[in-house]
């Protein structure tokens, strides 16, 4: 606010804050012109704490199965969580980078491993390609392709599981 005081704008600034609250939104910005050099600029925003919501749905999804399983089931409901978060899987290939992931070398060429495919260590199972950059994407074990958790062409992030090699 510059050279004169507005008695309005503190409530202004309070019912910005309740449109914030009533609407669920985080953020709002507002500029008022008063005339020339004379203009209030409002920011209001609200704290999300993302890493809490995300803690608290955790530990619910995981309750779940094992509240409903019995002592003798205990292994299949370890085995269902596997099967749920690929990538705490032990044998999960997962992403070194961010980048697209391609199955094959090039478009109407063979895959370099789908499943059910005999793999060796070191062997290509896909390409990412990062700025521009193809990087060979190796097998870390030799096994069997299990499951391709990647499309061809699809973008990936830093730690996603591609494949399962068991």
């Amino acid at each position: 606010m510059a050279k004169n005081s507005h008695d309005g704008d503190v409530a202004f600034v309070k019912a910005l804050a309740e449109v914030l609250k009533s609407n669920d939104l985080t953020e709002l910005e507002v500029m008022r012109e008063y005339g020339q050099d004379d203009s209030l600029n409002v920011r209001v925003s609200k704290q999300v704490n993302v890493v809490q919501q995300t803690v608290a749905t955790a530990p619910a999804a995981v309750a779940a199965p094992v509240a409903g399983a019995v002592p003798a089931a205990a292994a299949p409901a370890a085995a269902a969580s596997n099967d749920e978060d690929p990538a705490q899987h032990p044998g999960a290939v997962v992403s070194p980078m961010v980048g697209t992931c391609y199955l094959q070398a090039e478009p109407g060429t063979p895959a370099f491993a789908a499943v059910g495919d005999k793999v060796t260590e070191g062997q290509t199972l896909l390409i990412i390609e990062a700025m521009k950059t193809m990087n060979h994407i190796p097998a870390p074990k030799s096994g069997t392709v299990k499951r391709v958790l990647v499309e061809d062409g699809t973008p990936v992030e830093f730690g996603a599981p591609l494949m399962i090699v068991e």
